[in-house]
């Protein structure tokens, strides 16, 4: 809704004066975080046409680009989200609005390819039909940062096949999932299920966000992981994936998405194992274990305000005239 202000006089519009008159015709709007996120939205975006002397064909590139990534995403294919994986953005913003103590599990991004349509599966369900793939046995807890164990956390995995290739990029996918599996915590918050020892893969790079990285000289690769989102009443929904150490990309991660707190290692599986769990044959089978620790959420609005501050007080943003909502910055009403 805009403001009853007075419309501002916009008029002799020069390089140095078009982005305080832009300032001025958007502060018209009541809602006081759209206006600082619009002013400095149009500050930085100025300010790097201004320093990089943006030329119309750059801009005009620049346009074409975002229009293509528009067209190449669908329902099964979110461009813009690889896109801002491929710059470290969705890293970044997910590390702002879910903050997390040392003691907890890390997240990371969520991925083009995350859907809806995992099946419910009982403790030790095997979540693949990929018969060439190395059998995993994972066998994991969670618990708060208390070390109390949660029960009836709801926990969504997915990950490619033994291709490196997720379900729904197949021509041929008609809705039937594969490597996806929609599993809940026992009383002692211990789930497992059985997969296949991820590979590393290629983000798609047939499209405008492949083109980019190749004209960065950059490659297209993601080490090999699994994907995890935990959601449980009164705690703060975990998005994260666990990676193989030693994979070849571990370090140039083309979404930025490793940290070092999710590295793991695979063992064996051993007789014992192989008995308790039901693993069937006497072929390889590797085994991951892993413990989540989830954060309320309140621990984590308390961070995000906490850090919120800070990051202004650092800017020499903060003082009289802000406030935090929701962990939010927002200018107090004029």
């Amino acid at each position: 809704m805009a403001s009853s202000k007075p419309l501002p006089n916009l008029k002799d519009l020069t390089i140095e004066n078009i982005t305080t008159n832009v300032h001025a015709i958007n502060a018209q709007t009541s809602n006081p975080r759209l206006r600082y996120i619009m002013e400095r939205l149009v500050t930085h975006l100025h300010d790097f046409a201004r320093e990089t002397r943006l030329s119309t064909d750059e801009w005009m590139e620049g346009v074409k680009f975002l229009t293509e990534v528009g067209k190449m995403s669908s329902d099964v294919r979110q461009e813009f989200i690889l896109l801002s994986d491929t710059l470290g953005l969705s890293l970044l913003i997910d590390s702002l609005s879910h903050p997390k103590p040392s003691t907890a599990t890390q997240g990371t991004v969520l991925g083009p390819f995350h859907t809806h349509t995992s099946p419910s599966s009982t403790q030790g369900a095997t979540i693949t039909h990929d018969p060439s793939g190395t059998p995993l046995l994972c066998l994991c807890t969670v618990s708060s940062t208390s070390g109390q164990p949660l029960k009836d956390i709801s926990i969504d995995v997915w990950e490619t096949d033994s291709k490196g290739v997720y379900d729904v990029q197949y021509a041929s996918y008609a809705g039937q999932p594969n490597g996806r599996g929609l599993l809940r915590s026992d009383d002692e918050g211990r789930f497992w299920f059985k997969a296949i020892v991820p590979v590393p893969y290629r983000i798609p790079d047939d499209g405008p966000v492949g083109k980019m990285l190749h004209a960065l000289g950059r490659h297209p690769w993601r080490p090999s992981h699994v994907h995890f989102l935990l959601e449980g009443e009164g705690f703060e929904t975990l998005i994260t994936a666990l990676y193989l150490r030693h994979d070849p990309y571990e370090t140039s991660d083309a979404v930025f998405g490793v940290k070092d707190s999710l590295i793991v290692d695979l063992q064996d599986i051993t007789p014992e194992q192989r008995e308790m769990y039901g693993v069937e044959g006497d072929g390889p089978c590797k085994v991951l274990t892993y413990d989540f620790v989830l954060v309320t959420e309140e621990e984590t609005q308390k961070l995000r305000d906490d850090e919120a501050r800070k990051a202004m007080e650092k800017l020499g943003l903060w003082g009289e005239g802000w406030r935090i909502v929701d962990g939010l910055p927002v200018p107090d009403v004029d």
